[in-house]
């Protein structure tokens, strides 16, 4: 198959069904050329800082740790973009400390970061694949309102988009006798090295194409943008999953969802490349700027703020290293996880609220929890 400039890129057709139509996409394994200067620029862009969040991750110390609150904010803005109402302050509590009318949402966005954490971990053994994304969306839907939706499976009946029934729907995916071959497409595409396209181009089509095909009956918003990033590290162009493009997203919904479309209907996939790459180029320099911010705090409070601990300071090194993947707690928390008593939890609560690390955050006498606000709000 010839490589075909993306500017005559065709999407697809609506197809006739029993009563209405809808649309098949056309498939993406081939090779694509961008004759385009102005993209090509914003490529060349989002690769160098793509590749500088990724030196970055690496200079870090710890970068575990503090990689775990940007997974619970990916969690929470891509969730959010399906309609949750969780917000970064509610995903870092346990559940007995979230209000009943709020739980429904909070465990839909705990199940995404469960996803996460797992997705790449079976990166290590299994490809980018089909199954990977199946089991990936069993556990996003497990037990929560999609669990009756065949999670790990894809559809067996027909989906839409927007309106009340389909007869009025925005867009209706293709049928589901066309879920398997047009999945087997876009597998293909992603590992496909006899075609030469650039890695942040592919994951580009990709997820546009995934979002077309919807193959779940529900969780592929969410499936799908966390493709991103499985795609980036399966690749090595991340060496520690730092990039997520939700919060990018949710930001320019409209925007998201309109270049999505406008590529379905007009043909516009360049338009949705560029804007993807923005999203890459943004996302990057904020992951950086983070990144930075992060290392002057740390380094103000271990290096200063709590070098008048004394003899507590061990206890409180770990206190402060708990606080970087959980930054809201409660004594009887912080007494469980660093298995000390109830008065040294206390005690060194108390420490860190005078040395202007933490804030009690709730104003109660009783149930009191205590935010490490300045780090909590660089992922707000």
């Amino acid at each position: 198959m010839n490589p075909l400039d993306i500017k005559d890129f065709k999407a697809g057709y609506n197809a006739q069904q029993q009563g209405y139509k809808s649309f098949i996409p056309e498939p993406i394994n081939r090779e694509w050329i961008i004759s385009d200067p102005q993209t090509n620029i914003l490529l060349e862009k989002a690769n160098r800082k793509l590749g500088e969040l990724n030196a970055f991750s690496l200079y870090v110390p710890d970068v575990d740790i503090f990689i775990l609150m940007h997974i619970a904010k990916e969690a929470t803005s891509s969730s959010r973009i399906e309609g949750t109402r969780t917000n970064i302050e509610d995903t870092v509590l346990k559940e007995t400390d979230i209000d009943p009318e709020k739980r429904n949402d909070w465990e839909e966005v705990q199940n995404y970061i469960l996803a996460i954490n797992s997705a790449i971990h079976e990166l290590k053994k299994l490809p980018l694949s089909s199954r990977l994304l199946r089991k990936t969306h069993s556990i996003l839907l497990q037990g929560v309102r999609g669990k009756h939706k065949t999670p790990g499976e894809y559809r067996h009946s027909q989906n839409w988009i927007g309106g009340a029934t389909i007869n009025d729907a925005v867009f209706v995916p293709p049928h589901y006798s066309e879920v398997g071959r047009l999945m087997g497409d876009l597998e293909n595409f992603l590992h496909n090295e006899n075609v030469f396209v650039p890695d942040l181009v592919r994951i580009a089509i990709a997820h546009y194409q995934f979002e077309t095909i919807h193959p779940f009956l529900d969780g592929n918003g969410r499936l799908g943008r966390l493709l991103i990033t499985l795609y980036l590290v399966s690749k090595g162009l991340l060496a520690k999953p730092s990039l997520y493009l939700s919060d990018f997203f949710e930001k320019n919904r409209g925007h998201y969802y309109d270049n999505l479309n406008t590529t379905r209907l007009n043909n516009a996939l360049l338009q949705w490349i560029r804007f993807f790459l923005v999203a890459v180029i943004e996302t990057s320099e904020k992951g950086i700027s983070t990144f930075q911010t992060i290392l002057k705090l740390k380094e103000d409070i271990e290096g200063r703020r709590m070098a008048v601990f004394g003899k507590r300071l061990p206890n409180a090194r770990r206190f402060i290293k708990m606080l970087y993947s959980k930054p809201r707690v409660k004594p009887a928390y912080v007494s469980e996880s660093l298995a000390v008593s109830a008065p040294t939890a206390n005690q060194l609560i108390g420490d860190f609220l005078r040395a202007g690390i933490l804030i009690e955050q709730t104003g109660f006498k009783r149930n009191r929890i205590f935010e490490f606000k300045e780090y909590l709000d660089l992922f707000k």
